[in-house]
């Protein structure tokens, strides 16, 4: 036993380099696929939150009439969503006097003092924090489509001119009636209490007009809303204790109807089993409403609410796209990690071969390297959830420059991360174990003596002598070596073609929102992020490949040494190599871009083939790849020659 722990603590001494390649391309690979999945669930559980410490409404029943809704309405609806919480309140649009100029403003007039649906975000709540004083309104936050009120500011409140505005508005006459009745009354002096934040509204460029439906493919076409602002400017939240009971009761009256279902956790990010309960409540609720085949209110829910509906979307948007990106960069990594664990075995047959002379088991021998793989996994694993983490956390900070983003959930999503490194984990163990069966299979004989160099003999470009003559010694013998190891180079190629491939991704999804219009600031920040890491993929793809690569050339690059060539030489003859495999790799990157566009299209439901990106991408996983030339340059000229030069035995 004290000689199996020696072999093995020597076993991560000599290749500590390895299993440090290990460790970062799971920290890169499952950090980012889990960071992109991270930040979806987060988004969701954080408006999940919000909706219920908000306690958001599910239903605004608009009077479409102009005579308002009966209490027998109120009832009605009551009773169709048994159990909700319902409030009512008079809303209407109007031109008033603001700082001297006159603006075409939304009033809703609320019991503040028994409010408790839609509390605001900031600025205190609809309820419990007013100032004694009834004689106050609240002013909405601003954003591009409303501009606020600030603090301070004093507005006067004539009723009789608020009407006839909004009756000029919707087309019609006010009756001489109501103006005569309206004539007497006093105009109050306003002054604005505070600047609140609804929380039906924070989208950055403010919630759009007319009401829509939607495309049919999850996301909310940009004109929808909860709130019509057509032409508003400014929304006004007044106390209705000023409101004078004549025009309240017999001219205004209740137009709009806030419904909150009684079943908070319901609402679950937009969960199947709340979308059903809202058609049908909403069904319900219209049915009430129509006479003689004409609707008489229009039913308003969170779907067509522009901020809910589209943080939801975008969220929705940024997981399918971590679902195909994972399956991109766990490919990358088992293949690296594959060739890093199989190469490692090889190198340590006269040692396997000891072991299995000492009487050890197969299992036992094999343990020993599926622990560095765990081990090397484990680590990475556990570096690659804070990175997701981390990253998850700039995601959603990302969003916010789209979005007035709800405050952060603290609820820890781990699926996706747990999904990503159990499959990483597993393939490791499994090539691991795999991989030594086979060597230990062998009898410690065959395993004792050097493996035999692989055969030279030549390659396809020498069949064509007017292209082979022409080439110098040193890029004959640079073709012959990359074509000669077959199983290496097609493993750098694929795994240099998936990373242009994720490249591509990132410069497809920079192209749908820069160039064509179609999504946020924050998508485009997402693609800038998928750019980022697809090219630190590629880095430390090509490092570990290469270092590997050098691991297994050092005699050969020792011997180029004595030979006399320069340090300059000695790398190029490495460097030589490593272009030409991420040129190969580039080429055949370009049909798996394809592939992997071909799925971002379908779930952005947008997108072309720009010529741009075809030309970038090249260019990005070259600067990467020089980038790892200059890392590796120091391993290749400080080869000890004396001791890359002894002898196998």
């Amino acid at each position: 036993m004290k000689t199996y722990l020696k072999t093995l603590v020597r076993t991560f001494k000599k290749h500590i380099t390895r299993l440090v390649s290990i460790i970062f391309i799971v920290l890169v690979a499952v950090g980012f696929s889990s960071g992109i999945g991270l930040a979806a669930d987060t988004i969701g559980y954080s408006l999940s939150d919000y909706y219920k410490s908000s306690n958001v409404c599910d239903f605004i029943v608009k009077s479409t009439t102009g005579n308002g809704f009966s209490e027998a309405d109120v009832a009605a609806v009551k009773d169709i969503c048994a159990g909700a919480q319902v409030q009512t309140l008079s809303a209407v649009d109007a031109k008033i006097g603001v700082a001297g100029e006159e603006r075409l403003m939304r009033l809703y007039f609320m019991d503040f003092d028994n409010w408790s649906i839609n509390t605001v975000r900031e600025g205190g709540f609809l309820s419990g924090k007013m100032p004694a004083d009834e004689s106050f309104a609240l002013s909405e936050n601003g954003d591009k489509r409303i501009k606020e009120i600030p603090a301070g500011e004093k507005i006067t409140l004539d009723f009789a001119k608020i009407l006839e505005s909004s009756a000029s508005l919707n087309g019609r006459e006010l009756p001489a009636l109501y103006k005569s009745m309206l004539a007497g009354l006093d105009k109050p002096e306003v002054e604005i209490s505070g600047v609140v934040n609804s929380p039906l509204s924070f989208g950055t460029d403010g919630e759009p007009a007319a009401i829509e439906e939607n495309d049919g493919k999850g996301t909310p076409d940009t004109t929808n809303a909860i709130n019509e602002l057509v032409s508003v400017d400014g929304i006004l939240y007044i106390s209705d204790a000023l409101v004078p009971s004549i025009f309240n009761v017999r001219v205004l009256g209740t137009t709009d109807i806030w419904v909150a279902m009684e079943d908070r956790e319901l609402f679950s990010d937009f969960g199947s089993a709340y979308k059903n309960q809202t058609e049908e409540q909403k069904l319900n609720i219209l049915s009430h409403f129509t006479v003689d085949g004409e609707e008489t209110a229009r039913v308003l829910t969170l779907y067509d609410n522009y901020s809910f509906y589209a943080l939801h979307s975008y969220g929705e948007k940024v997981e399918l796209i971590g679902y195909v990106l994972m399956a991109a960069f766990l490919c990358v990594t088992a293949l690296v990690t594959l060739s890093t664990m199989t190469r490692l075995l090889e190198e340590e047959r006269s040692e396997i071969a000891c072991l299995k002379t000492l009487g050890y088991s197969s299992f036992k021998i094999i343990f020993k390297y599926l622990l560095f793989a765990a081990i090397a996994t484990g680590i990475g694993g556990v570096g690659a959830y804070f990175v997701g983490v981390g990253l998850s956390s700039l995601l959603y900070w990302v969003f916010g420059y789209s979005f007035d983003m709800p405050p952060m959930s603290p609820h820890i999503a781990v699926a996706f991360f747990l999904i990503t490194f159990a499959v990483i984990v597993i393939i490791t163990l499994v090539a691991t174990f795999a991989a030594g069966l086979k060597l230990t299979s062998a009898t410690p004989a065959s395993l004792l003596r050097p493996k035999a160099p692989k055969p030279g003999k030549k390659v396809i470009i020498e069949k064509i002598p007017a292209l082979w003559n022409r080439l110098s010694f040193k890029y004959k013998s640079t073709v012959r070596n990359v074509l000669r190891f077959k199983s290496r180079f097609v493993m750098t190629v694929v795994a240099v073609g998936i990373s242009m491939g994720l490249v591509m991704a990132g410069l497809t999804l920079l192209d749908i929102c820069l160039f064509r219009g179609a999504y946020s600031v924050s998508i485009l920040l997402v693609a800038l992020v998928v750019i980022f890491f697809a090219g630190l993929l590629t880095a430390v793809v090509i490092y570990t490949l290469t270092n590997i690569n050098i691991s297994e050339r050092n005699r050969e690059l020792a011997t180029l040494k004595v030979l006399g060539y320069f340090d300059g030489e000695v790398a190029g003859y490495i460097y030589r190599e490593i272009y030409i495999d991420a040129a190969i790799g580039i080429i055949v990157g370009y049909p798996l871009s394809a592939l992997i566009m071909y799925f971002l299209f379908s779930i952005m439901n947008a997108g072309t083939y720009a010529t741009f990106m075809w030309a970038v991408a090249p260019f990005v996983v070259f600067g990467f790849t020089a980038i790892v030339t200059l890392l590796l340059r120091r391993r290749i000229v400080k080869i000890d020659m004396n001791e890359s030069l002894k002898a196998n035995e």
